[in-house]
């Protein structure tokens, strides 16, 4: 049986703490050896048309299949840390008992949201809740024919090379697990215990997920050529990109706390990544005689 705490066991303090240590283990991980740190050029470059430049032979951007291994085996095990930190906290909580290790698992299974639960409708409904918000992308797709079974999907390009490639591994499978387990379901249970409410745990929790993806803006900056209009670039990408992730975050973090598990949060990041940010302008134009239909979606 899960443990349940007749009193709080860790301060707003410490889990403050605790969050902060998190985001800065698992992004920090990404720089901790040469081999996962990005090289660049060091000359600036001016570039008129708002293209980021090609990488050249010396240089290492993110995307880069090497920095991509070396980033998912540094990811990993900064989340298995995290986990395991989650582990420890509890394991001194439990205190000693006979079934303490069972009771130690048990909880941290619980509070992380690993525990697998026999599906029913209550349990499909959650992950079809991303797809709904999606909608109107999803209906630019049926119109483009680009939706599975449609003329223009292909199985190949759409799935195989999509997934199988290093980018598609990061981007599809490795990045929204690892940063699921350690944004939402460790930074959620230590905020869980230390009596946070429901609406704190949603609105505060995805700040550390937003703050987490600015360190991107070094590599804007550096691919788009390293001057005052690539600092621009950078600096205005990474904001927008804080909004959304954080905006994103109050999401997942809903779903978390719904459900009581992290699979749909998982499978709501890993739906997000493949859909992207949606191009309603561009939609617009290449469909302009579904106009009303795709403004309502």
């Amino acid at each position: 049986m899960p443990l349940v705490f007749s009193s709080l066991p860790i301060s707003t303090a410490t889990a403050h703490l605790l969050t902060l240590f998190f985001a800065s283990t698992y992004v920090g991980s990404l720089y901790v050896s040469k081999h996962t740190r990005l090289s660049f050029s060091k000359h600036r470059e001016y570039n008129d048309n708002g293209t980021p430049r090609e990488n050249l032979h010396d240089a290492r951007g993110r995307d880069d299949a090497g920095v991509i291994k070396a980033r998912l085996i540094a990811g990993t095990i900064a989340t298995i840390l995290n986990c395991s930190l989650v582990f420890y906290i509890l394991w001194t909580i439990v205190g000693e008992r006979p079934d303490r290790l069972q009771v130690t698992f048990e909880t941290v299974i619980s509070r992380l949201g690993f525990k697998i639960y026999r599906l029913d409708i209550d349990r499909i409904l959650p992950y079809l809740v991303t797809p709904v918000l999606f909608i109107g992308p999803l209906f630019a797709m049926y119109l483009s024919r680009h939706l599975p079974f449609q003329a223009r999907y292909s199985l190949q390009v759409d799935v195989v090379k999509k997934f199988t490639s290093w980018v598609g591994i990061r981007n599809y499978i490795m990045g929204p697990i690892t940063e699921e387990i350690v944004f939402r379901a460790c930074v959620i249970a230590v905020y869980h215990m230390s009596g946070a409410s429901a609406k704190r745990m949603i609105f505060l929790g995805p700040l550390s997920f937003g703050l987490a993806h600015v360190h991107h803006a070094w590599d804007t900056f550096n691919r788009y050529g390293r001057t005052v209009s690539a600092a621009k670039r950078a600096i205005s990408m990474s904001l927008f990109q804080l909004a959304y992730t954080t905006v994103f975050g109050f999401h997942c973090s809903y779903m978390f706390i719904r459900t009581g598990s992290v699979y749909p949060p998982i499978s709501a990041h890993i739906f997000c990544n493949i859909m992207g940010l949606p191009d309603i302008s561009w939609e617009l134009r290449a469909h302009p005689n579904r106009k009303k239909g795709r403004v309502c979606c």
